[in-house]
């Protein structure tokens, strides 16, 4: 008797398995999350330093007090610098998730996977255009703040599809954004808070309970 309720018990465990497995995506990579936060980390001590060449003085805009003479060219390096970590970030992603879903048999790209792609995809864009807009308008303190909020809400969006640590990610990268509102002079900081330590904490986590 008790080994029938064993193997029965086993079977509802691999069944419970396999809906989840069909009905999420898993592939996602704890190291993936590490090495975007320390990405997101760089790129911003590179902008402070050496393109704002601000060294430790905190202002209340990122324009206002530079000394550089062409400010649009400020801007073009800052982007730059952006997209640089941006590519380095989604290339480590894209590398590690493959190479979690070959080891366990799991296709890299699914529907799950591409549901989770357009969820987090709507947000992100969105996010982008009101960044550049805001950087074209010389609204810069506002740039940080609002790809903090977008970006957590692509998360808590997307975090349906995959793990559900996901979604406190999101939670607190919206809450980092909002309060990065009430100190624009501080933008940068928070954005190594949100996008690199919490990425760590958050790459942290997923590596230690699903790896």
């Amino acid at each position: 008797m008790m080994n029938n309720q064993s193997v029965h018990n086993n079977d509802l465990k691999v069944i419970r398995d396999m809906m989840e497995r069909s009905s999420k995506f898993l592939s996602l990579s704890g190291l993936s999350g590490i090495l975007a936060g320390i990405f997101a980390i760089l790129g911003a001590a590179f902008a402070w330093f050496f393109i704002l060449g601000r060294g430790f003085e905190i202002s209340d805009s990122y324009f206002g007090d530079i000394s550089y003479k062409d400010v649009e060219s400020v801007k073009k390096l800052l982007v730059l610098d952006a997209s640089i970590v941006l590519l380095a970030a989604l290339s480590s992603s894209v590398l590690l998730s493959r190479r979690k879903a070959l080891a366990s048999s799991q296709p890299l790209f699914s529907r799950v996977a591409a549901r989770l792609l357009t969820d987090l995809s709507i947000p992100l864009i969105s996010g982008g255009v009101f960044s550049i807009i805001f950087l074209v308008r010389g609204d810069s303190q506002y740039i940080a703040p609002s790809m903090l909020v977008f970006y957590g809400i692509a998360l808590v969006s997307a975090a349906r599809h995959t793990f559900g640590e996901i979604r406190y990610l999101g939670m607190m990268q919206i809450i980092i954004g909002i309060i990065a509102l009430l100190f624009p002079g501080w933008g940068l900081l928070f954005w190594v808070a949100g996008f690199g330590l919490l990425h760590i904490a958050y790459g942290i986590i997923i590596q230690r309970k699903y790896h």
